[in-house]
């Protein structure tokens, strides 16, 4: 199969791509996502977001785009006291968030919502269960080898995680500088472990609590109100430590739901429903020899902003941005940033 343009990774950025692709008149192209599904790490399940979820008012490129495809956003749940938890001998920390300004936005319907919105006209665009493994420069165009099939294209745009991407072959090689940048770029939320837990009712908000707990000990490092904006879905979303990763699923589960009863309260047993996502078992975001990182990774490399192949291989991707790398508005930006480039617009 041949086509213009070949975009590698149906996740913000590449969707970002196609969408202002067709917004400005070129339908000349295709989308080949490994997954059986579109999002990347944007994973909406039930209504909570066990992947990308919060943006800032400063998320200029986002909050555009959020416009201009007639999303709603709202503002995180924060009213009450949250628990600070540092020492798990001595008492939590109870304090109450400044309401003046909004700290995080959230997108009515998850962040799918979001995803759903730039598929609409592309459908029939993507092809899912597609992983590709080598991309093969040649005087005229680049050839995309996958397991089962052969594509051809003028140009590729490959929006998968750096250091997964380093893992392809490139026939011939990439520049030793940019191999070494691709395997040392952190990938966002491969280390990650995310829970969700639904309720009949908030049952927090009722105690006057925000439902937000920080943990910088024991199992769950960060949990919030996670309810949806219309009322309809109650629940609780937040990061659990890595640690975890190495108890079975149903002692993980106990010491989450033990820890959060002792400061939020027993109602915590009466959920409905309990979700977990663990990035680093997901074979498309994460790769074998996981690296946590504890301190801001570095993003945005100028590496990344050149044309490879002669002019036909764009890398885009939130850690490739050099703006907000590593949030969504990050991958929204590079994805403006390679359409822009394929359209001759720099």
């Amino acid at each position: 199969m041949s086509s213009k343009y070949i975009i590698i990774g149906a996740g913000l950025s590449g969707l970002t791509i196609a969408y202002f692709l067709l917004k400005n008149g070129e339908s000349d192209f295709i989308i080949l996502e490994g997954r059986d599904r579109v999002g990347g790490r944007i994973n909406t399940k039930n209504g909570i977001d066990l992947g990308a979820t919060w943006f800032q008012n400063n998320h200029f490129n986002l909050n555009e785009l959020v416009g201009s495809l007639m999303l709603n956003k709202f503002v995180q749940y924060s009213k009450g006291q949250s628990v600070l938890v540092y020492n798990t001998m001595a008492p939590a920390h109870y304090f109450e968030s400044q309401q003046n300004s909004p700290s995080a936005y959230r997108i009515e319907g998850g962040s799918a919502a979001l995803i759903e919105k730039l598929t609409k006209n592309v459908k029939d665009k993507i092809k899912l269960g597609i992983q590709v493994l080598e991309l093969e420069d040649s005087s005229t165009n680049i050839l995309v080898k996958t397991k089962n099939n052969l594509f051809f294209a003028e140009k590729v745009i490959c929006t998968i995680p750096p250091k997964l991407a380093s893992t392809l072959t490139f026939t011939p090689s990439l520049p030793e500088d940019v191999l070494n940048v691709m395997k040392q770029t952190h990938t966002w939320m491969s280390n990650a472990m995310k829970i969700g837990l639904v309720f009949k009712k908030p049952f927090w908000r009722n105690k006057e609590l925000s439902g937000t707990v920080i943990g910088q000990v024991g199992p769950v490092i960060e949990l919030y109100d996670h309810c949806s904006n219309d009322g309809q879905t109650y629940s609780l979303m937040g990061f659990i430590n890595e640690g975890l990763r190495d108890v079975s699923p149903e002692q993980r589960k106990e010491r989450i739901l033990e820890y959060l009863e002792k400061y939020l309260g027993k109602e915590i047993r009466d959920y409905i429903s309990y979700f977990e996502k663990d990035w680093s078992k997901d074979q498309f975001t994460s790769c074998k020899k996981l690296k946590s990182v504890y301190m801001s990774p570095q993003y945005g490399n100028l590496l990344f902003d050149e044309y490879y192949f002669n002019g036909k291989l764009l890398f885009s991707g939130t850690e490739t941005s050099p703006e907000y790398g590593g949030y969504l508005d990050g991958a929204v930006y590079s994805g403006i940033n390679a359409a822009k480039k394929l359209l001759n617009r720099d």
